[in-house]
């Protein structure tokens, strides 16, 4: 049977793997599989990455050239050609899945990668869906296609979803020690997807439904961005009523039990927690569900880069200044800290913000070395050592990646704004730390 010989091949490491998408998810998937003995091949329509997978250049932080070389010997190689899909065993796919300007699913991604593989797919193989999504998009963007050209799941074709769990730059969990959720359409695809994943991620954990395995993703990611506008809020609050929001929290995370510690920011970023919790208020809205929480916490944690601005205007109130005109350096543009990647970062809307507001922004970081502006120019950074912080009337920390040397930039800067608490220990009057500014005397200087 179709399944024997499919099963048979993961067991025995003679499967040919697809991975289709190379980004963040997808290449540390393919170097895993690779480094587990498969042959390993990567699609994908960008050429320029193509091109520099297969010259040996990593372009993702977490997959060291070395990594990248090891496996190009061992076979691996990256195509933009479409029709090798014929020779996969198996196809995971890791396409973006962005939203629209009206801020509702886009799963062009899904549905191209799909297409592709429709036009050459041949039975007996198996398809992982890895990008996250409203529960019910493996079956209508994926069964329901291959159903009008006559193959059956679970016998012709194997079907799972299998949410990435990718955290750039963490350096503790990856692609293989990170547990991995995998639900297939019928008992027999959940059993061959896990057999194939586990040969590279031992710890598995099989669902009833690819809909169960959307719906978890959903969760991780709506449940952390509920609770970081929570804290966003109460770092507001704080500010009103003259409490140390960040003394508070720490506080609150000694209790052993039944509390998580989440710490206030400018703002969301990344490609995950901005964009997740949409698509599952846009899933329930079609069954005239509408989620408060959710929308809810969307909406504060947007606030936030506006927030970031308003004590930008304080601190800069204080020494009888105004944001017109102001000169500020934002200390990090990436989403967090020690990685290159700016996707939805909020410092990018607090850069447009600061600019619109007649401030000369400029922007420091060691991993970005440049960025696209609103209008699509391109930004370009300024490195740490050519950063003359007392020139800047006020230093905004947005990202605190570790090689900033904080007792040289508060001693050399005139007044900085602390986004993220990273001056905790350093006692100087000139910083104002969002969630504790109650504290500050501000001279009341209007910035208009």
């Amino acid at each position: 049977m179709i399944q024997e010989r499919l099963l048979e091949k993961i067991t025995d490491r003679t499967i040919t793997v697809g991975i289709i998408g190379l980004g963040y998810v997808g290449l540390p998937l393919a170097i895993a599989f690779s480094s587990a003995g498969y042959k390993v091949i990567g699609f994908d329509i960008d050429k320029d990455k193509v091109k520099q997978l297969n010259a040996g250049q990593s372009y993702i932080i977490d997959i060291s050239e070395d990594k990248l070389k090891t496996a190009i010997a061992e076979g691996f190689i990256a195509t933009t050609d479409f029709s090798i899909l014929s020779e996969m065993d198996a196809i995971s796919i890791c396409v973006p899945t962005p939203l629209t300007k009206a801020q509702t699913p886009d799963t062009s991604y899904i549905e191209s990668a799909v297409s592709q593989i429709n036009q050459f797919k041949r039975k007996g193989q198996l398809i992982v869906l890895e990008s996250t999504t409203y529960p019910g998009t493996t079956e209508e963007l994926i069964e329901q296609v291959f159903k009008q050209e006559g193959y059956q799941v679970g016998l012709d074709y194997f079907l799972c979803f299998s949410p990435e769990r990718v955290d750039p730059g963490n350096p503790v969990y990856n692609t293989q020690n990170t547990p991995k959720v995998i639900g297939g359409t019928t008992e027999n695809c959940t059993l061959l997807g896990k057999s194939l994943y586990e040969k590279v991620i031992p710890n598995m954990v099989s669902v009833s439904s690819p809909k169960v395995a959307e719906m978890s993703k959903l969760i991780e990611n709506t449940f952390r961005s509920i609770n970081i506008a929570f804290v966003n809020e109460l770092a507001m609050l704080s500010d009103t009523i003259d409490v140390d929001v960040w003394e508070s929290i720490e506080a609150a995370s000694t209790k052993p039990f039944g509390f998580m510690k989440f710490q206030p920011g400018p703002g969301i970023g990344g490609h995950c927690i901005p964009l997740d919790p949409m698509y599952l208020s846009w899933k329930a809205k079609e069954f005239n569900f509408y989620s408060s929480f959710i929308d809810l916490a969307q909406e504060i944690n947007r606030l936030m880069p506006e927030v970031v601005c308003e004590k930008a205007s304080e601190a800069l109130n204080s020494v009888q200044k105004s944001l017109n005109g102001s000169r500020v350096l934002l200390l990090g543009v990436a989403y967090k800290s020690d990685i290159d990647d700016v996707r939805e970062s909020p410092a990018l809307e607090v850069y447009e913000l600061l600019r619109e507001k007649g401030t000369v922004v400029s922007v420091c970081d060691p991993f970005v070395s440049e960025f696209r502006d609103r209008t699509g120019n391109m930004v370009q950074t300024i490195y740490t050592s050519d950063a003359e912080f007392v020139s800047y009337d006020l230093v905004i920390m947005l990202t605190p990646h570790q090689s900033f040397d904080l007792q040289a930039i508060a001693l050399d800067s005139q007044l900085i704004l602390d986004t993220k608490n990273a001056f905790q220990a350093i006692a100087n009057d000139k910083i104002f730390t969002m969630g504790k500014m109650a504290k500050k005397k501000r001279l009341p200087v209007s910035i208009h």
